[in-house]
């Protein structure tokens, strides 16, 4: 969320800065409705001082014993019309947060401009796609021909966009999971955490997914519904939330492998082949939480621990700074690893490492003691380090051989048996 001190000074500002995006905010609406809200809010509180001031009055005149019911009356109306203004003040706050909850983050000056990811820029890569002699294949060929993937059987008893995997390639998705915990707990200082997969509301309005993107989301049918995760950030992110830390308590990272599900409401038509779009996939996610002065340089920290995964695994892969129009709703500013899949011939997302800046942290406020005592936002970042079906799709293609088998990467044997 942004500001809301920063929206009633400033709204034309921020209208401008929203517009790097391709993001309209009508900054004259919303001081409209800001205005409405200030007048009902000083009739609110002069109506209740005139009701405090009255009872006041009849409790003195009832102790003199003097006739109090033309008091009582009056304050009656009082109350009346105190109830009706303070309805009306409820009414212009709600749609002032339904505005509020609806904006995007703002972006960091140094994000390239852009109207969509035509306009993203490639800051660098590594490795160099393989050669191969002989007929490539794609994950859902090589799987299907080994026996291990089977897509009929999930349709059959979910539908389309789930999979089933068998034997040694459900192995190797648990190896690859198991290999991105140990290095991110081992190498780069991560605590390993277990979350629910079924959040409240709440969570999900403090991480940015509502209420904009309810249509992405699975619910339960409950009075007051549970949300299966879209992603591991939610749990791990929502566990600042009504938390002060202390300045020593920060940074703090945390990793956790779960499945994540999503409707992939809006893409239809797109990658309904194989298992690049899931609505059931695993993931392993990366949560920093920080000081507001050392976001820039964790976020540079956080995608080079996603680097170091798909460099141990030897796959190539490069790093693209997203353009203003292609950055996430509650980004600042992201970067996103993009790994080469032969079977496609192209590169393709497998981890987007974002800082949130204070937006996240706002609306669940999380915040941490200053140098004055003081409680100031902290800033969240998060980021996939890695997504696991991805990676596995990247390994399959990446390891496949002439005979149509897949070469086990050397830092995955030892989770393969040897």
């Amino acid at each position: 969320m942004i500001d809301p001190k920063l929206l009633r000074q400033a709204a034309t500002d921020v209208a401008d800065k929203l517009a790097r995006r391709g993001f309209k905010f009508d900054a004259a609406a919303y001081q409209l409705l800001e205005d409405r809200r200030k007048e009902l809010q000083v009739a609110t509180e002069q109506l209740q001082s005139e009701r405090n001031s009255s009872a006041k009055n009849i409790g003195k005149a009832k102790a003199q014993g003097e006739d109090i019911a033309p008091l009582l009356e009056a304050v009656k109306d009082l109350g009346n019309r105190l109830d009706d203004t303070a309805a009306q003040l409820d009414v212009v706050q709600a749609q002032l947060q339904d505005i509020e909850l609806g904006l995007p983050n703002l972006l960091m000056d140094d994000v390239p401009d852009g109207a969509d990811e035509s306009a993203n820029v490639e800051l660098r890569s590594w490795g160099t796609p393989g050669k191969f002699d002989f007929e490539v294949k794609d994950h859902v060929d090589l799987g299907e021909s080994l026996g291990l993937l089977d897509f009929d059987s999930a349709s059959k008893i979910s539908g389309a966009r789930f999979t089933i995997m068998r034997g040694a390639l459900a192995r190797l998705q648990r190896a690859l999971v198991q290999f991105m915990l140990d290095t991110h707990v081992g190498e780069h200082d991560y605590d390993e955490t277990y979350v629910p997969y079924l959040v409240l509301d709440h969570a999900l309005v403090g991480t940015g997914q509502l209420p904009k993107f309810a249509a992405d989301l699975f619910r339960t049918s409950d009075e007051r519904p549970y949300y299966l995760i879209p992603t591991a950030e939610v749990p791990l992110t929502n566990q600042a939330r009504d938390t002060i830390f202390a300045a020593d308590e920060l940074p703090q990272r945390f990793v956790a492998h779960t499945p994540c599900f999503r409707s992939e409401a809006g893409s239809h038509g797109q990658d309904t082949r194989g298992m690049i779009r899931q609505h059931q996939f695993e993931k392993v996610e990366l949560v920093h939480f920080v000081a507001a002065a050392d976001s820039g340089q964790a976020l540079e920290e956080l995608t080079g621990h996603a680097e170091a995964i798909l460099q141990q695994l030897e796959l190539p892969y490069r790093v693209i700074e997203l353009c203003s129009g292609d950055v996430g709703f509650g980004a600042a500013k992201t970067y996103d690893l993009e790994v080469w899949l032969p079977g496609q011939g192209r590169f393709r997302e497998i981890s987007s490492c974002s800082n949130c800046t204070d937006f996240q942290a706002r609306r669940m406020q999380a915040r941490v003691r200053n140098a004055d005592g003081k409680p100031e936002l902290i800033h969240t970042l998060n980021g996939s380090g890695v997504a696991a079906g991805r990676a596995l799709i990247a390994v399959m293609e990446n390891y496949q051989q002439a005979d149509g088998s897949i070469r086990i990467p050397d830092v995955l044997r030892p989770y393969m048996g040897g």
